[in-house]
Protein backbone atom coordinates (compact mmCIF):
# COMPACT_ATOMS: atom_id res chain seq x y z
CA UNK A 1 0.00 0.00 0.00
CA UNK A 2 1.37 3.41 -0.99
CA UNK A 3 1.52 5.63 2.10
CA UNK A 4 2.26 9.34 2.36
CA UNK A 5 3.35 10.27 5.87
CA UNK A 6 5.76 12.14 8.10
CA UNK A 7 8.76 10.27 9.50
CA UNK A 8 11.64 10.80 11.93
CA UNK A 9 14.97 9.13 11.21
CA UNK A 10 16.02 7.11 14.24
CA UNK A 11 19.15 5.50 12.79
CA UNK A 12 20.83 4.52 9.55
CA UNK A 13 23.36 1.78 8.86
CA UNK A 14 25.56 1.48 5.79
CA UNK A 15 24.95 -1.70 3.80
CA UNK A 16 27.76 -2.82 1.52
CA UNK A 17 29.26 0.09 -0.43
CA UNK A 18 26.34 2.16 -1.69
CA UNK A 19 23.21 1.38 0.31
CA UNK A 20 21.66 2.32 3.65
CA UNK A 21 19.19 0.62 5.94
CA UNK A 22 17.21 3.41 7.55
CA UNK A 23 15.05 3.01 10.66
CA UNK A 24 12.27 5.60 10.95
CA UNK A 25 9.46 6.32 13.34
CA UNK A 26 6.51 7.15 11.10
CA UNK A 27 3.29 8.95 11.88
CA UNK A 28 1.26 6.37 9.95
CA UNK A 29 2.77 3.08 11.10
CA UNK A 30 5.22 3.51 13.97
CA UNK A 31 8.67 2.01 13.42
CA UNK A 32 9.57 1.01 9.88
CA UNK A 33 12.88 0.06 8.26
CA UNK A 34 13.72 1.07 4.70
CA UNK A 35 16.32 -0.01 2.16
CA UNK A 36 17.91 2.89 0.26
CA UNK A 37 19.86 1.94 -2.86
CA UNK A 38 22.63 4.21 -4.13
CA UNK A 39 22.46 6.34 -1.00
CA UNK A 40 26.00 7.64 -1.54
CA UNK A 41 25.79 8.52 -5.24
CA UNK A 42 25.25 12.13 -6.30
CA UNK A 43 25.09 14.40 -9.32
CA UNK A 44 25.00 18.12 -10.04
CA UNK A 45 21.21 18.09 -9.75
CA UNK A 46 20.76 15.72 -6.81
CA UNK A 47 22.79 15.58 -3.58
CA UNK A 48 23.73 12.34 -1.89
CA UNK A 49 20.63 10.67 -0.52
CA UNK A 50 22.55 9.82 2.64
CA UNK A 51 22.30 13.49 3.67
CA UNK A 52 18.55 12.97 4.14
CA UNK A 53 19.03 10.27 6.75
CA UNK A 54 21.05 11.92 9.50
CA UNK A 55 19.87 11.21 13.09
CA UNK A 56 16.44 12.70 13.91
CA UNK A 57 15.94 14.31 10.52
CA UNK A 58 12.27 15.04 9.90
CA UNK A 59 11.02 13.70 6.57
CA UNK A 60 7.93 13.78 4.44
CA UNK A 61 7.88 10.43 2.64
CA UNK A 62 5.95 8.29 0.24
CA UNK A 63 6.59 4.58 0.64
CA UNK A 64 5.13 1.25 -0.34
CA UNK A 65 4.33 -0.42 2.99
CA UNK A 66 3.88 -4.15 2.57
CA UNK A 67 3.75 -4.70 6.36
CA UNK A 68 5.36 -8.13 6.18
CA UNK A 69 8.20 -7.52 8.67
CA UNK A 70 10.55 -6.91 5.74
CA UNK A 71 12.48 -3.88 4.56
CA UNK A 72 10.31 -1.27 2.87
CA UNK A 73 11.24 1.13 0.06
CA UNK A 74 10.82 4.87 -0.30
CA UNK A 75 9.02 6.19 -3.39
CA UNK A 76 10.03 9.74 -2.45
CA UNK A 77 11.62 11.59 0.46
CA UNK A 78 11.62 15.27 1.32
CA UNK A 79 13.56 16.43 4.39
CA UNK A 80 12.45 19.25 6.66
CA UNK A 81 15.45 21.59 6.59
CA UNK A 82 16.52 22.54 10.10
CA UNK A 83 17.45 26.15 10.67
CA UNK A 84 20.03 25.71 13.45
CA UNK A 85 20.45 22.07 14.51
CA UNK A 86 22.87 21.00 11.76
CA UNK A 87 25.11 24.07 12.27
CA UNK A 88 25.23 24.08 16.07
CA UNK A 89 27.72 21.62 17.61
CA UNK A 90 25.84 21.42 20.92
CA UNK A 91 22.47 20.88 19.29
CA UNK A 92 23.84 18.34 16.79
CA UNK A 93 25.60 16.46 19.61
CA UNK A 94 22.37 16.47 21.60
CA UNK A 95 20.43 15.10 18.61
CA UNK A 96 22.99 12.33 18.08
CA UNK A 97 22.73 11.35 21.75
CA UNK A 98 18.92 11.39 21.78
CA UNK A 99 18.75 9.34 18.58
CA UNK A 100 20.78 6.59 20.25
CA UNK A 101 18.44 6.58 23.25
CA UNK A 102 15.39 6.46 20.96
CA UNK A 103 16.93 3.59 19.00
CA UNK A 104 17.02 1.39 22.09
CA UNK A 105 13.82 2.60 23.76
CA UNK A 106 11.15 3.19 21.10
CA UNK A 107 9.81 -0.16 19.93
CA UNK A 108 6.31 0.86 18.82
CA UNK A 109 5.54 -0.97 15.57
CA UNK A 110 2.05 0.44 15.15
CA UNK A 111 0.65 3.94 14.82
CA UNK A 112 1.18 6.16 17.85
CA UNK A 113 0.26 9.67 16.83
CA UNK A 114 0.77 11.18 20.30
CA UNK A 115 4.34 9.86 20.53
CA UNK A 116 5.18 11.05 17.03
CA UNK A 117 3.82 14.53 17.69
CA UNK A 118 5.75 14.74 20.96
CA UNK A 119 9.03 13.92 19.20
CA UNK A 120 8.31 16.23 16.27
CA UNK A 121 7.36 19.12 18.56
CA UNK A 122 10.50 18.66 20.68
CA UNK A 123 12.78 18.67 17.61
CA UNK A 124 11.14 21.74 16.07
CA UNK A 125 11.31 23.54 19.43
CA UNK A 126 15.02 22.73 19.67
CA UNK A 127 15.61 24.03 16.14
CA UNK A 128 13.73 27.28 16.70
CA UNK A 129 14.90 28.24 20.20
CA UNK A 130 18.02 28.86 22.18
CA UNK A 131 18.88 25.60 23.87
CA UNK A 132 18.17 25.26 27.58
CA UNK A 133 20.57 23.27 29.73
CA UNK A 134 17.89 20.81 30.85
CA UNK A 135 16.29 20.17 27.44
CA UNK A 136 17.65 16.63 26.96
CA UNK A 137 16.77 15.63 30.52
CA UNK A 138 13.19 16.80 30.21
CA UNK A 139 12.72 15.16 26.80
CA UNK A 140 13.91 11.85 28.23
CA UNK A 141 11.66 12.22 31.26
CA UNK A 142 8.60 13.15 29.15
CA UNK A 143 9.29 10.23 26.82
CA UNK A 144 8.68 7.83 29.72
CA UNK A 145 5.00 8.91 29.66
CA UNK A 146 4.70 7.31 26.23
CA UNK A 147 6.85 4.31 27.14
CA UNK A 148 4.74 3.51 30.20
CA UNK A 149 7.00 4.19 33.18
CA UNK A 150 6.69 7.87 34.07
CA UNK A 151 7.67 8.38 37.75
CA UNK A 152 4.85 8.59 40.29
CA UNK A 153 5.46 11.71 42.42
CA UNK A 154 4.76 11.56 46.17
CA UNK A 155 6.19 12.97 49.41
CA UNK A 156 8.21 9.92 50.51
CA UNK A 157 11.99 10.21 50.80
CA UNK A 158 13.52 7.61 48.47
CA UNK A 159 12.96 7.03 44.76
CA UNK A 160 12.65 3.35 43.84
CA UNK A 161 14.06 2.89 40.34
CA UNK A 162 12.45 -0.48 39.65
CA UNK A 163 8.93 0.66 40.55
CA UNK A 164 9.08 4.33 39.55
CA UNK A 165 7.69 5.45 42.92
CA UNK A 166 8.86 7.27 46.04
CA UNK A 167 8.95 5.23 49.22
CA UNK A 168 9.97 5.58 52.88
CA UNK A 169 12.00 2.37 52.74
CA UNK A 170 15.44 2.51 51.10
CA UNK A 171 16.14 -0.70 49.18
CA UNK A 172 19.21 -1.57 47.09
CA UNK A 173 17.52 -0.17 43.98
CA UNK A 174 16.57 3.16 45.55
CA UNK A 175 18.32 6.47 45.11
CA UNK A 176 19.72 7.85 48.34
CA UNK A 177 17.89 10.70 50.03
CA UNK A 178 20.01 13.46 48.48
CA UNK A 179 19.61 12.01 44.97
CA UNK A 180 15.89 11.48 45.53
CA UNK A 181 15.48 15.13 46.55
CA UNK A 182 17.39 16.18 43.42
CA UNK A 183 15.16 13.99 41.26
CA UNK A 184 12.03 15.42 42.90
CA UNK A 185 13.16 18.94 42.08
CA UNK A 186 13.82 17.88 38.51
CA UNK A 187 10.29 16.48 38.10
CA UNK A 188 8.93 20.02 38.37
CA UNK A 189 11.02 21.43 35.50
CA UNK A 190 9.54 22.53 32.15
CA UNK A 191 11.17 22.22 28.75
CA UNK A 192 11.12 25.97 28.07
CA UNK A 193 12.03 27.09 31.58
CA UNK A 194 14.86 29.62 31.76
CA UNK A 195 15.31 28.85 35.44
CA UNK A 196 18.17 26.43 36.03
CA UNK A 197 18.46 25.23 39.62
CA UNK A 198 21.08 22.57 38.83
CA UNK A 199 24.86 22.65 38.75
CA UNK A 200 26.84 20.83 36.05
CA UNK A 201 27.56 17.92 38.38
CA UNK A 202 23.87 17.67 39.32
CA UNK A 203 22.82 17.60 35.66
CA UNK A 204 25.34 14.85 34.99
CA UNK A 205 24.01 12.86 37.92
CA UNK A 206 20.42 13.36 36.75
CA UNK A 207 21.37 12.03 33.33
CA UNK A 208 22.98 8.97 34.92
CA UNK A 209 19.85 8.41 37.02
CA UNK A 210 17.60 8.62 33.96
CA UNK A 211 19.80 6.20 32.01
CA UNK A 212 19.71 3.74 34.94
CA UNK A 213 15.92 4.20 35.12
CA UNK A 214 15.57 3.39 31.43
CA UNK A 215 17.75 0.31 31.86
CA UNK A 216 15.48 -1.02 34.61
CA UNK A 217 12.35 -0.60 32.51
CA UNK A 218 13.38 -1.36 28.91
CA UNK A 219 14.54 -4.82 27.95
CA UNK A 220 17.97 -4.85 26.29
CA UNK A 221 18.40 -1.10 26.71
CA UNK A 222 21.95 0.04 26.05
CA UNK A 223 23.44 3.28 27.23
CA UNK A 224 24.47 5.38 24.20
CA UNK A 225 28.06 5.19 22.98
CA UNK A 226 27.98 8.98 22.71
CA UNK A 227 27.06 9.42 26.39
CA UNK A 228 30.52 10.31 27.70
CA UNK A 229 31.28 12.62 24.78
CA UNK A 230 27.90 14.26 25.22
CA UNK A 231 28.57 14.86 28.92
CA UNK A 232 31.73 16.77 28.00
CA UNK A 233 30.15 18.82 25.23
CA UNK A 234 27.12 19.69 27.34
CA UNK A 235 28.87 20.34 30.65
Amino acid sequence: MLVKTKAIVISSVKYQEKALIVKCFTLSDGLKSYFVRDAFSSSKKTPKKSAYFQPLTLLEIEANHKNKNALEYFSSTKPVVYRTITNDIIKSSLVLFLSEVFHFSIKEESKNEDLFLFLETALLWLDENEITTNFHLIVLLELTKFLGFYPNFSEENFFELTEGIFTDFQSKTCLNQQESSLFKLFLNQKIDSLDNPFSTSQRRRLLEIIMDYYAFHIENFRKPKSLEVFKEVFS
